[in-house]
């Protein structure tokens, strides 16, 4: 008589972090038999508590590609400091290839005026209040790096104060 396998599938640990595929393109290369067709995938990879990351895979296939840009996003997470209000510490600005992206912080209640790439990035790096302005390229891949290296460049207040060390409180006078 033969066992019942029904429960003995594993199940996957639930996790906090949330995979959004931003651009799926398919491309080809021109290989002596003619040519050779593949998919690329730009992922943004977070988890709406400050860390955020962008990946790009490359496959045979959809799912392949996306799994590996998945993969590419969690090696490449970066910090974000977020205040009270859910928003950035400071305007900052990022650049990547021709893209620029510009970021100010915002009022509670204002929510995240961006678009595209932008946005995904910054809803899954848990920021909720922020006004964003992309400059130049519209190229999405180069707009969520040159947002990702935005968020990287940006400090909290006990961070300048201990760098420059001096007290918190003259850092706010």
């Amino acid at each position: 008589m033969a066992k019942s396998r029904k429960g003995t599938r594993v199940k996957e640990k639930e996790t906090d972090w949330k995979e959004r595929v931003v651009q799926i393109r398919r491309v080809t290369k021109v290989v002596k038999g003619g040519k050779k067709l593949s998919f690329r995938a730009i992922v943004i990879v977070g988890n709406e508590k400050g860390q955020v990351g962008v990946g790009v895979g490359k496959a045979s296939d959809v799912i392949g590609a996306v799994k590996k840009g998945v993969a590419d996003g969690k090696k490449h997470l970066i910090e974000v400091p977020l205040t009270k209000s859910n928003s950035i510490p400071h305007p900052s600005q990022g650049d990547s290839g021709g893209a620029r992206v510009f970021m100010r912080p915002a009022a509670p209640g204002t929510g995240v005026i961006a678009g595209g790439a932008i946005r995904t990035v910054l809803e899954l790096a848990g920021v909720k209040n922020v006004l964003a302005k992309r400059l130049g390229s519209g190229n999405p891949l180069n707009n969520a790096r040159a947002t990702t290296e935005a968020l990287g460049m940006l400090r909290t207040f006990s961070e300048v104060a201990e760098e420059r060390g001096v007290p918190l409180e003259k850092i706010y006078s």
